[in-house]
């Protein structure tokens, strides 16, 4: 995977956790479940660009005994997590 593909997932990673904790900070100071609600999915989100991460860390390992082929596909299953 290209190097500008790992930028786009670290600014979307730093855009998600600054959204997640304005909604955090949005829910306390209205008292809104809707608000905090909102808060935990963009933390999900959140979630999802690390396990993203770290499947494309995964995935350069290179190919052995157990994966003859490589470890190429191992993004998709960090994807669908």
């Amino acid at each position: 995977m290209a190097a500008s593909s790992r930028k786009v997932i670290y600014a979307a990673l730093a855009g998600n956790c600054l959204i997640a904790m304005t909604k955090v900070v949005v829910a306390f100071m209205t008292g809104s479940t809707a608000m905090l609600s909102e808060a935990v999915h963009s933390g999900a989100d959140t979630g999802n660009e690390i396990l993203l991460l770290f499947g494309l860390r995964l995935a350069k390992m290179p190919a052995d005994n157990e994966f003859p082929f490589g470890h190429g596909k191992e993004i998709y299953f960090w994807l669908n997590l």
